[in-house]
């Protein structure tokens, strides 16, 4: 049987989904345990996330793994991430960083265990809940697969709510060009967002506190995307570079309904890629729910594989 050891692997479930003259129907479903509880678990599948009440596994099992990048090279990937998306408010709880920007993103308004918290497991939750609560916000950690595995198996005994699953995705750098097209939409990289992009943005996030200012413009090397056609603004994005400066982070890629699917996010994130180039980077990473399809589909065309994933939890109220 598969216990909380099993969180963060991929695994296979033969699960019971009818019953025919008797006899019970399986369906076999392939993915990463992301959740196990009393009642269920969930599965971080390539189709999307599949919750499994416990009643209707008939096997487990674990799936031989395949390569998977080292507990360092994730580290090192999310300390770059945390890099891109600076939080206004900061503190450190041993190696784990703790993050506060009045609430705005789950990014930036979560815990990132990495490293040593120099204290017990359980003392380290009770710490960053007491942070948390202080600054009248909810209590959340990003959990890092597989390496803050057991820390989601402390968050699942405390009760603690699970998001949707997130990939992280990265490419190498260049990224594969592709041919001009007649009548593009031409695409600007600024220093510093115009009024029209933060409005944009802050359609997309639910406003723009002082401190979302902060978490988009407080980097060394960053750079905004705007798409413009007949002089109005119709699609945004983001990049920044950090990791000593080897990771192009790309965010907040945002095409306007009646301008999507002409291709114009891709320009946008070539256009970013780019300059990162020019600037140094060697490879590109970005963050993208599994559940977002069109999105995934859209990265995978330009070259992004999933390097690991996180889960965002978040403290019961």
């Amino acid at each position: 049987m598969l216990g909380q050891q099993d969180v963060g692997h991929r695994i296979v479930v033969r699960r019971i989904v009818g019953i025919r003259e008797g006899r019970p129907l399986f369906s076999d479903a392939l993915g990463e345990l992301v959740e196990l509880s009393e009642s269920h678990l969930t599965l971080a599948t390539a189709q999307g996330p599949l919750r499994v009440p416990r009643d209707e596994v008939h096997r487990a099992k674990r799936v031989p793994p395949t390569r998977r990048p080292t507990a360092a090279a994730v580290t090192e990937l999310e300390l770059a991430a945390d890099e891109a998306w600076p939080a206004q408010t900061r503190g450190r709880l041993g190696g784990w960083l703790l993050r506060a920007a009045d609430g705005w993103t789950g990014r930036a308004n979560s815990a990132l265990p990495v490293g040593d918290p120099d204290r017990p497991l359980p003392a380290a939750v009770d710490a960053v809940e007491s942070w948390y609560r202080d600054r009248g916000l909810t209590p959340m950690v990003n959990t890092p697969l597989p390496l803050a595995a057991p820390v989601g198996a402390e968050l699942d005994a405390r009760g603690w709510a699970t998001r949707p699953p997130v990939l992280v995705q990265t490419a190498p750098l260049p990224l594969p060009s592709a041919p001009p097209r007649a009548g593009a939409a031409a695409v600007e990289l600024a220093t510093a967002p115009s009024d029209e992009w933060l409005s944009v943005a802050a359609g997309r996030k639910g406003g723009l506190p002082d401190a979302a200012r902060h978490v988009l413009t407080a980097v060394d090397e960053v750079r905004f995307a705007h798409a413009y056609a007949d002089g109005t603004l119709i699609g945004i994005g983001r990049g920044t570079v950090t990791g000593s400066g080897r990771w192009l982070g790309l965010s907040l890629i945002e095409v306007l309904p009646p301008a999507r699917r002409q291709g114009l996010a891709a320009r946008m994130i070539r256009a970013l890629a780019d300059w990162g180039v020019a600037t140094g980077a060697t490879r590109a990473f970005l963050q993208v729910e599994q559940s977002n399809t069109g999105a995934v589909a859209l990265y995978q065309g330009l070259g992004f594989t999933t390097h690991h994933t996180y889960l965002t939890r978040a403290a019961p109220r």
